[in-house]
């Protein structure tokens, strides 16, 4: 069975590295946000992080056009890996491997302007997605 995981958020942090074998690797966080009104009628906002890690060429696009604050929708799946910290205890990190990259915002776009959507087609976008 294939897993297909899509995300659409900001970018928050970008960090590139490089493998022996000389291959870019892009580390990301992405920002996804829920606003909702609470008991009182007030509006709230909860903002979640993810991790999401770009290979090789895809890596390279991401290193050269991609930056903080950009809208940017991903496709790609979820990995779970272990890993042992400086305890010596174990740790898991989940993350998305990216197959798929769009950028939605140019950078005058990145403080979230109203025109960040406009760069979009019309069919990609629901208004109802809480951005």
């Amino acid at each position: 069975m294939y897993q297909r995981m899509e995300l659409l958020g900001r970018i928050g942090k970008i960090e590139i590295r490089y493998t022996t074998a000389g291959d870019p690797i892009a580390n990301i966080s992405v920002a996804t946000s829920e606003t909702y009104k609470d008991k009182e009628g007030n509006k709230q906002e909860d903002t979640e992080w993810h991790n999401v890690v770009i290979f090789k060429k895809l890596a390279e696009v991401a290193e050269k056009y991609c930056y903080k604050g950009q809208l940017v929708f991903l496709a790609g799946k979820l990995r779970t890996r272990k890993w042992t910290d400086k305890d010596d205890n174990d740790r898991y990190t989940t993350e998305m491997i990216v197959s798929e990259l769009k950028m939605l915002s140019k950078k005058e776009d990145a403080e979230g302007s109203e025109s960040a959507h406009e760069n979009a087609p019309a069919d990609d976008f629901d208004d109802d997605i809480p951005l």
